[in-house]
């Protein structure tokens, strides 16, 4: 089966920018990175993560592409993973950043499934939308309870350790 897939740059702006492409559901997340990275113009050297996602665009486990865990909990690796084994009809989306210095983030979601077209080379980049700005967009987040994280930092002064339980010459 072939996964048709439409690739959202995640951004504020009015413009959208985005790749339709298809893959077979049985190539790696590697590859889906690798057709991502090509689609949108990056030469695909810095480091990436999918994660997947619910409805609502949460992020949940991460799928690396380099194993970063030295050895202590190692997660899943992109070119170990199957699409079909985080993809499906009942979870449709991941998202995937791109560049961690620079934070290129993308909605992905299965639009469809079809079957293999005859003569149809796969991965295939099928629709192009958008030129991709010349930098990342910047992120706004969101704190839950903005007021009480504030409230936290007015009560730290970095002079006041004397109550600390360490020894400031510990050298």
């Amino acid at each position: 089966m072939i996964y048709r897939f439409r690739i959202i740059l995640d951004t504020d702006t009015e413009d959208d920018v985005f790749r339709d492409l298809e893959i077979r559901e049985t190539s790696t997340l590697e590859d889906l990175h690798n057709i991502i990275t090509q689609s949108f113009g990056f030469d695909g050297s810095e480091m990436a993560s999918f994660y997947r996602s619910d409805d609502e665009w949460n992020q949940g486990e991460e799928i690396s592409l380099f194993d970063m865990s030295e050895g202590i909990n190692s997660g899943r690796l992109m070119n170990e993973t199957i699409i079909d084994d985080v993809i499906n009809e009942v979870n449709t989306k991941l998202i995937y950043v791109y560049d961690f210095l620079n934070m290129w983030t993308f909605l992905v979601e299965l639009a469809e499934i079809v079957e293999e077209a005859e003569g149809t080379d796969y991965p295939n980049l099928m629709f192009v939308h958008g030129q991709i700005p010349t930098e990342a967009p910047e992120k706004t987040f969101k704190a839950e309870n903005l007021d009480e994280y504030n409230a936290i930092d007015d009560d730290l002064n970095i002079d006041d350790y004397e109550d600390l339980d360490f020894n400031e010459n510990w050298n």
